[in-house]
């Protein structure tokens, strides 16, 4: 290999891409903590049936995204796909059902072997909030206005349209896969491959088909919405009234379904049109038997992620243009004293950078090209006096101070 790149669908971050992502977490963090959201951290790989049990062998997911590998020990290990189903296993393995409510909140890489695109890619970045415990609406309610003031703050909130729709509880469900299924049976000479598989696996997954004939037939399928039970319509009511008085708008999208199988009742998508066809920046929706699923108890939840290199392209976050500080001492002596002065300046908050080689022109001129505010100069002259020469870059002025001063000088 001529020539060292980073494996296909994967790429370095760094630079303005590195900061924004930052900015985005970052937010995220103080928007969630505003809820009552803690931290957790997965591990970033798990035994495989973490993720195959809850998400569903005929997921796509599971099926064809999924890194999956044994280790030396024999153990089949999966890297992280998405972070529900670790973050339920965390609940189960620390036994925090003892402290319901639980409000999670997590970030990190997230790994699915997919054709890469525009804000996709194979090692992507996630955002991912989950509320354990709560079987009320209020709670989905609460997860999407969390969601929405995050978007608003990244400056997203004239960039996105939240799409709602209700997947009804099991018993709905099951009702509307056979109507469903009943239909697309009829029309099954007409489906893409794909949809024919899902037609025996995972019916519903047919319905974000991609494919334009498929896209035709699934415009004339029963609608979910007609085989809602009582309670299920009563459930989707009182999220919808919720959202209205907290004032997220909102279009009920009934052909709005999630790809993996642990998900009942509220789904929703937060959509744009500035990256393509792949519009979804944030998703999410309940999931009262997952945890069921992996073992544990019956707890409910509901969950959103968020992908963070599309969050990070679209916002509108001001980034911080922190301008260094630049010392230069001029000699032996004197570089032992700019140690000492640079952490002094650190301990204040700046940032230092440190220039030992050359002359002065060229150590200035370097500072400028790093966009420093100030340049430090420190040769034998000022060592002796127990001074330093400061120079503010952008006017030229200079003056020297004691170096007892130094912080207070360049701060005032």
């Amino acid at each position: 290999m001529s020539k060292l790149q980073p494996a296909r669908g994967t790429r370095d971050i760094y630079g303005d891409e590195a900061r924004r992502m930052t900015a985005v977490v970052e937010t995220f963090r103080r928007v969630a903590s505003t809820y009552g959201f803690e931290e957790l951290s997965t591990p970033i790989f798990e035994f495989t049936d973490v993720f195959r049990r809850p998400l569903g062998e005929a997921s796509d997911v599971v099926s064809k995204e999924m890194y999956t590998f044994e280790d030396r020990g024999g153990e089949e290990i999966t890297l992280r796909p998405e972070f529900t189903a670790g973050v339920c296993r965390a609940f189960i393995s620390n036994g925090m059902q003892q402290n319901l409510p639980c409000r999670l909140m997590s970030n990190g890489p997230a790994f699915r072997y997919e054709r890469p695109q525009k804000g996709r890619y194979r090692q992507f970045h996630q955002i991912n909030a989950e509320l354990l415990g709560p079987e009320n609406p209020e709670a989905d309610v609460e997860q999407i206005a969390m969601a929405w003031r995050l978007l608003r703050e990244l400056g997203l909130g004239d960039k996105v349209i939240l799409h709602l729709n209700t997947l009804g509880d099991v018993e709905s469900r099951v009702a509307y896969r056979e109507a469903l299924v009943a239909y697309l049976e009829a029309h099954k000479d007409k489906l893409s491959e794909d949809s024919v598989r899902r037609l025996e696996t995972n019916p519903l997954r047919i319905l974000d088909s991609k494919d334009d004939g498929d896209k035709v037939i699934v415009a004339d399928a029963p609608l979910l919405s007609e085989h809602l039970n009582e309670a299920s319509r009563a459930f989707f009511e009182s999220v919808k009234a919720g959202l209205e008085a907290v004032g997220v708008p909102y279009e009920h999208d009934e052909r709005l379904v999630r790809g993996l199988d642990y998900y009942t009742h509220t789904a929703f998508e937060f959509v744009t049109t500035e990256l393509g066809a792949q519009g979804t920046v944030l998703a999410g929706g309940r999931y009262d038997g997952l945890i069921e699923k992996l073992g544990g108890p019956a707890v409910a939840g509901v969950g959103w992620a968020g992908g963070i290199e599309r969050l990070a392209m679209l916002s509108e976050l001001d980034l911080v243009d922190v301008r260094p500080v630049m010392i230069m001492p001029m000699g032996e002596a004197a570089t032992l004293k700019a140690f000492a002065l640079a952490e002094d300046m650190r301990e204040a908050g700046l940032t230092v950078l440190a220039d030992r080689s050359g002359n002065l022109k060229k150590r200035l001129t370097r500072a400028s090209k790093a966009n420093a505010k100030f340049a430090i100069i420190l040769g034998d002259n000022e060592l002796e006096a127990g001074n330093v020469m400061v120079k503010e870059l952008d006017s030229g002025e200079q003056w020297e101070v004691p170096f007892g001063g130094l912080v207070a000088s360049i701060t005032a």
